[in-house]
C-alpha cells in the first residue's frame, strides 16, 4: 500500500472564528478519532468539507484556513450555503437518513435534491482525483459520499477503493422505494470492499444487488464483469482505553477538582443513599426512540410505586437538525412527556426526569457514565450506537447495567446486557426494575465480558482491520488480473496459434460465445446465434488448420438447427452425443432416460413452488431453469433442490449438474472433458484451446492435456490458465485469430 487518502462528508477539524481570529479545533467523534492515525501512518491525506459553507468567509479567510487544514493532512471541498441545504440537508438528511432508518413517512423524493447529490459528490471524487496517485487506497465514509467511489473508479480503475456506511442499509423491500436506488448501488460497487457494521445490513446490500442486477454472489464476493467486489461487517469500535482512563481520574478528583455537575451529583447520594441513575443519552432523533423510552420509563413508575423517589432518569438529548420540521415536532413530543412524568410523580424534592437539552463536555460525560447505576438506550432504530460503548468502557469498577435495543447494531456484541424491543413499553419497565434489582455479582459478571470484548476490538482494531480487508481485496483483484489476457499476453498467444499446424477450438456456447438470454418454457429456449458470431465461426473454420468444435449443454435439435450451415463440429448435452463436421450424430456413452419418470415429478412441483422457473427436457437430462425467479427464493429453492435429488438419485447412477440459474439431472460420468478427449483421440492436433464460462467446463479445463490453454470467461474461480471478462472480449479475441 502506498498511501491510504480518506474522503468524509466532514473534517476531522471544526473553524473556530472567534474576533476575526480564525483557529481550527480537532474534532473528538469516533470516526476522527478512528481515522486519524490511518491516514497519518499511510502519509494519506483527508478529503471533506470544513462544516462552513464557502460565503461565510472573504476570500482571504478561506485562503487561510486552507492553508492551516492542508498542515493537518487535510483537503477541503467547499461547499455552497445552497449545496449545504440541498445536499446535506436536502438529500442526506430528508431522504436517505429517514429511509435507511425505515420512517419512509418522512423521506422527501425531491429530484433538485437528488441533482444536488450527484454534483456533490462528483466534486468530493474529482478533489480525490487530484490527490490520488497510482497504488494509492481510498477509503470514502457513510452515506453522503455513496455515489463517490464509482465515480472514482470510473476514471481511474487501477485505484483500491474501500467503503464504510456508518448507518443501517435496509432491506430490499424499504431500499426499492428509492428512486435512484439503482444509481446508489452503482455508486458503492465502484468500491472494492463495502465495509457494514452488522452482517444484518451486509444481508440486505447483498440481497439488493442481486435483486436489483443479478450480479452472481458466492458467500460475500459480489461477481461483476470485470472484477469482484468485497463485502464484509466490521463493528466499529471507540477507543475504549481514553474513557476508562477517564473514568479512573474521575473518582480520583479532589473536591476543588470536581466539576458543578460532580458535586450536584454527589450531593443527591449524599441527601438520598438510595437513589438509583438511569442514564439516557442520545442525539435528538426520531430514530432514537426517546418518546417510547419516557413512556416505557412512565409505565415503570406506575408499575412499581415503590422506586418513586428512588429512580431518576437522567436524559440528555443532543440538539439536532432543528430545522427540520419532525425534529421540531419530535422535541415538543419530548418535552410534553417530560413534564407529564415529572408532574406526575414528581414532587418538591424529587424530578423523576432529568431533562438536558444540549451537548455536554467530555468530562462530564464521563462522569454521568461512572455514577449511573443503569444505561437505557433503545433506539428504534441505529447503525450501532456508540454511546453503550462508552458507558461499558467507564465502569471501572464493573457494576451497572446496561438495556439495549435489538433494533441496534451493538447488540450483536452485547450479548450480556439486558435486550428488549423498543416498541414494547412493559417489556422495557420490566427490564428497568431487573436492572436495578440485579445483584452486584451479576452486573460483574456481565459487564466484565463485554469490557473484554469492547477492549480487545476497539476503534483502532476496526480501523486495521478494514485496512487489511483492503490489502486483501487488492490481492483477490491482483490474483484476477495475473490470468487476465492483457495485450501483451494476447499478443503471444496469438503468436503461439500462428506457428500451430493443427488446431481444436473448443467453444461453449450460452455465456461465452452469447449473452444469456432469459426465457420461457413457451419460448425458444435462450439467445440464438447472431450474424456476427457466424461471421466469426465462418472466417476461423475457413482456415483448413483449424477445426472448431461448439460443446454445450444444449440439446443437438437446437444446436443442428442454428449451426447446419456451419462448418463446426457439435457436443451437445455436455457430451451425450457428437457431431464431427460433415459427419452424423453419434451417441458417446451408452445414456439413458428411463429414470425420467422418477425424478420429473420432483423438479415439476419445484416448477409450481417456485414463480418464474420452468423445466427442460433434453434426450438424456432434465433441467429446472430458474434465472426469472426472485433471486434470493431461486437460490433457495435450487438448495432444497439439490438436498432432495440428492437422496432421489443416490443408486441411480446419476449427476447432478449446477450451470447458470439453472439445476441438471443427467446419467453419470458424462462430461465435456470425456468427451473433448473422445474428439482428440487419434488426432494429431499440436495447439488445443478452450473457452466456457460456468463449472460444467471446469472439467473440460481438468480434462485436456497440459499444453492446452484454458481460458476462463468472467471472474469466478477457476482453473483455467487464464481469462477473458466477457463475451465481447471472447468475440474480439477469436477474431484476432481468424486472422493468423
Amino acid at each position: 500500500m502506498k498511501k491510504l487518502h480518506i474522503v468524509s462528508n466532514r473534517l476531522p477539524f471544526s473553524i473556530v472564528s472567534e474576533q476575526n481570529e480564525i483557529s481550527l479545533e480537532p474534532s473528538v467523534g469516533g470516526l476522527a478519532t478512528g481515522m486519524k492515525s490511518v491516514y497519518k501512518d499511510f502519509q494519506g491525506r483527508w478529503i471533506g468539507w470544513s462544516g462552513v459553507a464557502a460565503e461565510d468567509f472573504s476570500a482571504e479567510q478561506a485562503g487561510k484556513i486552507e492553508q492551516m487544514l492542508q498542515k493537518e493532512g487535510c483537503e477541503t471541498v467547499p461547499l455552497s450555503s445552497y449545496e449545504v441545504e440541498t445536499f446535506y440537508e436536502g438529500f442526506c438528511n430528508r431522504t436517505i437518513w429517514p429511509l435507511f432508518h425505515y420512517f419512509n413517512q418522512y423521506v422527501d423524493y425531491s429530484s433538485e435534491y437528488w441533482e444536488s447529490y450527484v454534483k456533490v459528490n462528483q466534486k468530493f471524487a474529482d478533489k480525490t482525483l487530484e490527490v490520488v496517485d497510482k497504488g494509492d487506497y481510498v477509503w470514502v465514509h457513510d452515506y453522503q459520499l455513496m455515489l463517490v467511489p464509482g465515480m472514482i473508479k470510473k476514471k481511474r480503475p487501477d485505484i483500491i477503493i474501500g467503503f464504510f456506511l456508518h448507518i443501517p442499509f435496509p432491506s430490499y423491500e424499504v431500499f426499492r422505494f428509492l428512486p435512484w436506488r439503482n444509481e446508489i448501488l452503482e455508486g458503492l460497487l465502484g468500491a472494492d470492499l463495502v465495509g457494514f457494521h452488522t452482517y444484518d445490513y451486509e444481508r440486505h446490500f447483498l440481497s439488493s444487488v442481486r435483486r436489483l442486477f443479478g450480479f452472481e454472489i458466492s458467500f460475500n464476493r459480489i461477481h461483476i464483469e470485470e472484477r469482484i467486489v468485497l463485502a464484509d461487517a466490521f463493528p466499529m469500535g471507540i477507543d475504549y482505553d481514553k474513557f476508562h482512563d477517564a473514568a479512573l481520574q474521575t473518582i480520583s478528583k479532589t473536591l476543588r477538582e470536581k466539576s458543578a455537575l460532580h458535586q450536584e451529583l454527589e450531593k443527591i447520594f449524599f441527601v438520598s443513599p438510595e437513589r438509583k441513575l438511569i442514564l439516557s443519552i442520545d442525539r435528538l432523533d426520531y430514530s432514537k426512540g426517546i418518546p417510547n423510552r419516557l413512556r416505557a420509563f412512565e409505565r415503570f413508575l406506575e408499575k412499581y410505586p415503590e422506586y418513586r423517589a428512588k429512580a431518576t432518569l437522567v436524559m440528555l438529548a443532543v440538539p439536532s437538525r432543528n430545522s427540520v420540521p419532525q425534529y421540531q415536532q419530535l422535541k415538543r413530543e419530548v418535552e410534553e412527556l417530560v413534564g407529564r412524568i415529572n408532574g406526575l410523580y414528581g414532587s418538591v424534592n424529587y424530578s423523576p426526569v432529568w431533562y438536558f437539552y444540549r451537548s455536554m463536555p467530555f468530562e462530564n460525560l464521563i462522569e454521568l457514565y461512572s455514577m449511573s447505576d443503569v444505561a437505557l438506550l433503545t433506539p428504534v432504530r441505529d447503525g450501532m450506537n456508540l454511546v453503550a460503548k462508552e458507558y461499558v468502557a467507564s465502569r471501572i469498577n464493573q457494576t451497572g447495567v446496561m438495556i439495549i435495543s435489538e433494533m441496534t447494531g451493538v447488540v450483536k456484541e452485547m450479548g450480556e446486557a439486558i435486550v428488549i424491543n423498543p416498541n414494547d413499553e412493559e417489556e422495557v419497565a420490566e427490564a428497568i426494575k431487573q436492572a436495578l434489582e440485579m445483584p452486584v455479582e451479576e452486573q460483574r459478571a456481565r459487564m466484565s465480558v463485554i469490557q473484554k470484548r469492547l477492549k480487545r476490538y476497539d476503534v483502532f482494531k476496526w480501523a486495521e482491520q478494514f485496512v487489511a480487508s483492503l490489502k486483501r481485496i487488492a490481492q483477490i483483484q491482483s490474483d484476477f488480473i495475473s490470468k487476465k489476457i492483457t495485450p501483451s499476453l494476447a499478443e503471444k498467444l496469438l503468436r503461439d496459434f500462428s506457428g500451430a499446424k493443427s488446431r481444436a477450438i473448443f467453444l461453449d456456447y450460452d455465456g461465452t460465445l452469447i449473452h444469456f438470454k432469459k426465457a420461457t418454457r413457451e419460448e425458444e429456449p435462450g439467445a440464438a446465434p447472431d450474424e456476427a458470431l457466424h461471421e466469426i465461426l465462418n472466417a476461423l473454420t475457413s482456415d483448413e488448420r483449424n477445426e472448431v468444435v461448439l460443446i454445450s449443454g444444449r440439446d443437438k435439435e437446437t444446436l443442428s438447427k442454428w449451426f447446419n450451415k456451419s462448418n463446426v463440429s457439435l457436443i451437445s448435452e455436455h457430451g451425450v452425443w457428437m457431431r464431427e463436421r460433415g459427419g452424423e450424430w453419434q451417441m458417446l456413452t451408452n445414456a439413458t432416460n428411463s429414470w425420467m419418470p422418477m425424478v420429473r415429478p420432483v423438479l415439476d412441483n419445484f416448477v409450481v413452488r417456485t414463480p418464474g422457473t420452468y423445466l427442460e427436457e433434453k434426450n438424456y437430462s432434465l433441467v429446472w431453469h430458474y434465472e426469472k425467479a426472485e433471486a434470493e427464493l431461486g437460490e433457495l429453492r435450487a438448495n432444497e433442490l439439490k438436498d432432495e435429488l440428492t437422496t432421489l438419485v443416490a443408486n441411480h447412477n446419476l449427476e447432478i449438474m449446477e450451470g447458470n440459474k439453472v439445476v441438471e439431472v443427467k446419467t453419470g460420468g458424462i462430461n465435456k472433458g470425456v468427451a473433448a478427449n473422445r474428439f482428440l483421440l487419434n488426432k494429431p492436433f499440436d495447439y488445443i484451446l478452450a473457452m466456457g464460462d460456468d463449472w460444467t467446463d471446469e472439467y473440460l479445463f481438468k480434462e485436456l492435456p497440459p499444453e492446452a490453454i484454458t481460458i476462463k470467461v468472467g471472474i469466478k474461480y477457476t482453473s483455467a490458465a487464464y481469462k477473458l471478462e466477457t463475451v465481447d472480449a471472447v468475440r474480439n479475441f477469436l477474431r484476432a485469430m481468424s486472422k493468423n
